[in-house]
């Protein structure tokens, strides 16, 4: 199904590399270095192996309005595989790894079968797995402790910006100031008048985890606005998981260009 496609794209769409330092703060957050700052997200990083949950999708875009109901098993680092359905039959099944992209949908029975960069030649931004997990997992898609970046408050968040701009694209990180996991990460392209936002607007704490309760991915290109709202409804960690993938016979391959 085509909304699904979009679904599992937009996860995708996540950024390019980027740059630490001077911080302006408010009166109500304590003053702490950038460094710190970036320091205490790693600290809080995701520490379990594996990922079994379930959750409600909304997609809509000018023209549609569908929901899914989507399972999600992901073994860190390593597979990150997906099913999707609609009133209790399944449409979409996608499989990731870090080398490889596996889509298939059973309405018009097509599949795709590629590596990242055929998906980042087709969204205009360079893609990896470790960023589409990050995504997941409430985690900043960028290596934040291999760039420069200025710290300033906003309305009770630790924002982070590069100190040098980076070529075409507009990079923001903003950080809750509790738990310092990421509360909203944004990409802009003035150029292309594009802008991609992941928002989450809570956590729940899980066995001792704070892990996204839900994701927030509004996607601007020119004046055309994609929404995606995500629930985790249920979580699970460290189960053993399996991860079932197989394109049907008689499927046609599809390009995403």
């Amino acid at each position: 199904m085509k909304q699904f496609s979009k679904i599992v794209l937009i996860f995708l769409l996540i950024f390019t590399s980027c740059k630490s330092n001077k911080s302006t703060v408010d009166a109500n957050i304590k003053n702490i270095s950038t460094k710190k700052i970036i320091n205490n997200h790693y600290s809080s990083n995701f520490d379990q192996k594996t990922v079994d949950a379930k959750i409600n999708a909304k997609f809509k875009d000018d023209k549609t309005s569908v929901s899914f109901s989507i399972k999600l098993r992901l073994e860190k680092d390593k597979t990150i595989w997906m099913s999707a359905t609609k009133f209790g039959f399944p449409v979409a099944k996608v499989m990731i790894t870090p080398n490889r992209v596996l889509y298939y949908e059973k309405m018009k029975k097509t599949f795709f079968d590629g590596d990242f960069s055929l998906l980042s030649e087709w969204l205009g931004t360079e893609l990896d797995y470790e960023k589409v997990q990050n995504i997941l997992l409430g985690q900043a898609v960028l290596n934040l402790k291999k760039g420069k970046y200025n710290s300033t408050v906003t309305n009770k968040l630790y924002q982070l910006q590069p100190k040098k701009d980076i070529e075409l694209f507009g990079i923001l990180f903003f950080l809750n100031s509790d738990n310092f996991k990421i509360n909203k990460q944004e990409i802009s392209n003035k150029e292309k008048q594009q802008l991609l936002t992941v928002s989450y607007p809570d956590y729940n704490k899980i066995k001792g985890e704070q892990f996204p309760k839900n994701i927030n991915i509004k996607a601007v290109d020119h004046k055309k606005l994609t929404t995606i709202d995500i629930e985790y409804r249920t979580v699970e960690f460290n189960e053993d998981l399996t991860f079932p993938f197989s394109i049907p016979n008689g499927y046609k391959e599809i390009s995403l260009k």
